[in-house]
Parts: C-alpha cells; structure tokens; sequence
C-alpha cells in the first residue's frame, strides 16, 4: 500500500508519499481499500499540529473517506468482505488502504457514489448536531448561516430547511450567495458589499434571527451575535477566519 505520511507537521505541502506493509485487522477493525477521500478544515489544522487531536508521528492523515472492506478482524459481524462503507476516524485516509475500527464504518447502500460517502459524514453529522441537538432548531424560526457555501455551511441550509426555519444565507461573493438560493435558502446576503447587522434588521423586522450557525469566527462573530434576536443560540462550528469567536 502506498500513503501520505505525515512526520514534520508544518502543513499539507510537508506530507510524503511513502510505500507501506500493508497491515492486517486486529480484533474490532476492518481493513479498507479507500476509493475516495475528502480534505476537510480539521485535516489542514492536524497536519500543523494545531488540532485538539494530535496524532503520535509519524501518521496518515485524512478524516473522512470511503471504500470497500478488504479483510475483517476477529469479532466484526456487521460488515462483510466487499462491502461500500463511509468512515469518519480523523486519520488515516489519505492512502490506498488503511485500518479502521469497524464501529466507525457505515454501510453504503447500493449505487451509492464513492466520492459523495467521503464527503457526507463529517459536514452534514455537524450541521445537525448543531442546529437539531443543540440548538433545537424550530419550525418557523429563523436561522443565520455565515459562510453559507462552504461544506458545513450548504449541509445547514438543507438541514435547516427540512427542519422547517426560515434561512439567511451570508456567503462573499455573490456567485455564492445564488448557490445558496438554489440549494434552498430563502435571502442572502453579501456581506462583502452588504452591512451584515443593517442587512440582518431588514430581513427579520428588526428581531433578528433566532439561531445563528458560524463556521467562520474572526470579524463576522461580533456583529452576527449583536444581532441576534431575544432567546437566540450562537452556534461555534469552527473559525476559518483565523480567530476564534470570544465575547
């Protein structure tokens, strides 16, 4: 098998590609034969060694990535050999083959596109714990998406929707804000040309919107949150910006 190795963790340029034994299932684990994986923002961060997660060196990066099952370990009876699977187990998916633990992987169902599985778990699982399990998002309410076409940010839009709520799409250029209107966000706004706060009053009658979900942080965190309307939840995703959110 052949990976990107990570051994001097000052960023995505300093991976190498290595030749590797392939190894072998322990007990609980799965080998698989990775088809496709996705880069994510917590990828950039681990490989600088600025993730919460730090993995012992070397490693093989990659979060998020799908497959097929190659061999089983001992005890592993919901997975068969040959068969799809999504994992999300924050390393080692940046290879033709790695070692995962077997109750981490999810059976693809059939025809199911390799290349959308790498790209499914992460962005959408955060989206709804977000606004679903923390934020109890409502039907009939209002909801902020800053940086509304990134990965996270479109996996909100849709959730948000078929949770009921009304959305507010904030995106930086205006290519993106249309892609937003058509994966179902009901107004947007630009906020590179556009007064985030006086766009905000206008869209909600002055009440501002009941939840606002921010994978962005840096300057768009204080005038989102001095917007917020009565009872509203702040939702922390992430802080592509740079700084994190802090009041």
């Amino acid at each position: 098998m052949h990976a990107w190795i990570c051994d001097n963790p000052t960023g995505i340029d300093a991976l190498n590609w290595k030749e590797l034994p392939t190894p072998a299932p322990s007990p609980g684990e799965v080998l698989v034969e990775i088809k496709a994986a996705s880069l994510n923002f917590p990828d950039l961060l681990i490989v600088q060694n600025k993730y919460q997660i730090k993995p012992e060196l070397p490693f093989v990066p990659g979060s998020e990535y799908a497959g097929t099952v190659q061999a089983l370990g001992e005890g592993v009876r919901h997975l068969t050999v040959g068969q799809n699977i999504a994992c999300l187990s924050g390393t080692g998916g940046f290879g033709t083959h790695t070692l995962a633990k077997a109750q981490l992987c999810m059976p693809l169902p059939a025809g199911f596109p390799f290349v959308d599985a790498a790209a499914f778990i992460m962005i959408y699982a955060t989206s709804y714990h977000a606004l679903i399990d923390r934020a109890a998002l409502q039907a009939g309410e209002t909801v902020l998406v800053l940086g509304a076409a990134g990965g996270v940010g479109t996996a909100a839009i849709q959730i948000a929707k078929q949770a009921g709520a009304r959305v507010i799409a904030a995106a930086s250029t205006d290519e993106k804000c249309a892609l937003c209107s058509r994966i179902g966000a009901d107004a947007t706004i630009n906020y590179q040309r556009e007064n985030l706060r006086e766009a905000l009053k206008a869209l909600t009658e002055g009440k501002g919107p009941d939840v606002i979900y921010d994978p962005v942080g840096g300057d768009l965190a204080e005038p989102a949150f001095r917007s917020i309307g009565w009872r509203g939840r702040y939702l922390v995703v992430g802080f592509a910006a740079g700084p994190i959110p802090a009041l």
